[in-house]
């Protein structure tokens, strides 16, 4: 990095005075990643803001703005009139050899991932600490299977306001994620009587595919362009429910027009089908304001599942589906089957984190943070890769990028894992046959740095694999005939 300040004792700062990323947040990124390398340990004193400014040549109010919002995530702690100390444990710095396996890359970029370092611990930490203080013991014992009736209660609220979805909390179910969710709606599917599950292909295959089968139900892939699902071929697929993401396709990135949603509503009603609305991570949306959930449109024809994975931490395993009337009961006695409920302090401490208006600030601290390592992502790609062309980049975690004709998805994925970069092929996730090959770019979890480091690598492996055609021959297997884009 280019810069002026010598490098601070013990934390080792040097800014990119030319970088577009504010000059506070290059200090809070350098000592975030030093306290979760282990460098700085649990307990260590960090400089005094004014020691850290006098050394790299900035006004102590940057220094200090990076230390409050350390502070906030939950990273260090500090007493007016004190000292800053390092508030957590890292992951210490492997001895030896520092190779890195040769199955896991170095740089990945996986997806479906938030990022755990920014984390609201201490945000969290004060919600915890208000319930434990003052829940009734009635809420400690067993429940029914919606779900508390606060975090019920709360999420209807930010649903309808932030989402437009028309939520009723007597027709809401706690679950844990998505994949339980989808599971708990499957289960009453077949025991309905249902045969058939739609899914849009792409899709994720590793939830309601296996589930649906597993289940006894037949499974069909319905194509999907870059806007979103076939609604025609849709109608003519048989299917009982669909899986749907209308408001960031998974994983092309196109939102379904408004005209489609309609058609598939009429289809639902029409049929009795049911419509499934995975808006997993709608909240995510760089060019405009996010797009409404389908939900609201038509409540009795839609279940709509969220949760907080994509958008706090997917180690908390807190989803929710808001069911229609018919189905609700059904949905919280297969709740109640499966695991007597999920566990009551974490839906109460949610309940908290939602109704003071913290997630909200969450999700305002994380729009720019993502935003800022999708552009870097379509920097580097424009930079080393220009002939790949992204799509889906105006909303969520991941993209896609189309690959030009010459490249074959395997070839690429294989020669990019042999220089430490994980990337996954869009073929991952098709029922159907061949379709266009592409791979999937996950940056919510990677710095700038790593991001551009990795685009880098990428693009030394593409011409690797365009020197040495003929070791890269694409493999490609073909499940069923069902068309794709």
């Amino acid at each position: 990095m280019s810069g002026a300040g010598s490098p601070v004792p013990d934390l080792l700062i040097a800014l990119d005075r030319d970088s577009t990323v504010p000059l506070h947040r290059q200090i809070e990124s350098a000592i975030r990643d030093r306290i979760r390398t282990g460098h700085l340990r649990k307990g260590a004193v960090l400089p005094p803001t004014r020691t850290v400014a006098a050394s790299l040549g900035v006004s102590r109010g940057v220094v200090v703005e990076a230390y409050q919002q350390l502070a906030a995530e939950g990273y260090v702690t500090s007493r007016p009139g004190g000292y800053t100390h390092v508030a957590v444990d890292g992951t210490a710095p492997a001895r030896g050899d520092s190779a890195v396996p040769a199955h896991r890359p170095r740089i990945d970029f996986g997806y479906g991932r938030a990022d755990g370092g920014h984390f609201p611990r201490s945000a969290w930490s004060r919600s915890l600490r208000t319930v434990l203080a003052d829940t009734p013991d009635d809420r400690l014992n067993y429940l029914s299977g919606h779900g508390v009736p606060e975090l019920r209660d709360a999420l209807c609220a930010y649903l309808d306001r932030v989402r437009g979805t028309a939520a009723r909390p007597e027709h809401t179910v706690i679950c844990n994620g998505y994949a339980q969710g989808i599971a708990l709606i499957v289960r009453v599917l077949a025991d309905a009587g249902a045969a058939t599950l739609a899914v849009e292909d792409p899709s994720s295959l590793d939830d309601a595919v296996p589930l649906a089968r597993a289940a006894g139900l037949s499974v069909v892939g319905v194509p999907v362009s870059e806007d979103g699902i076939d609604v025609a071929a849709l109608a003519r697929s048989g299917a009982d429910a669909v899986v749907l993401t209308p408001s960031h396709q998974w994983p092309l990135g196109g939102i379904l027009p408004a005209a489609s949603r309609s058609a598939v509503l009429a289809w639902a009603a029409d049929t009795g089908a049911l419509v499934v609305e995975d808006d997993y991570d709608a909240e995510y949306r760089y060019d405009r304001a996010p797009v409404g959930a389908m939900q609201g449109l038509a409540p009795e024809h839609v279940v709509y599942a969220g949760s907080v994975s994509k958008t706090l931490a997917p180690g908390l395993r807190i989803g929710w589906l808001l069911v229609p009337a018919r189905l609700s009961a059904a949905v919280a006695e297969a709740k109640l089957a499966a695991d007597r409920g999920s566990p009551a302090i974490d839906q109460l401490a949610f309940a908290d984190f939602l109704t003071r208006g913290e997630f909200d600030r969450h999700l305002r601290r994380m729009r720019p943070v993502y935003r800022r390592r999708r552009d870097a992502l379509l920097a580097a790609l424009s930079a080393r890769l220009p002939d790949l062309t992204p799509v889906g980049a105006a909303a969520g975690l991941h993209l896609v990028a189309w690959l030009p004709p010459d490249l074959d998805e395997p070839s690429v994925v294989a020669a990019a894992l042999d220089r430490g970069v994980g990337v996954h092929g869009v073929g991952d996730n098709r029922l159907g046959g061949p379709g266009r090959q592409g791979l999937l770019f996950g940056y919510a979890s990677l710095s700038e740095r790593a991001i551009a480091e990795g685009v880098g690598l990428l693009a030394d492996a593409v011409a690797d694999v365009r020197a040495h055609p003929a070791t890269n021959t694409p493999t490609v297997t073909a499940h069923n005939t069902s068309p794709a884009p």
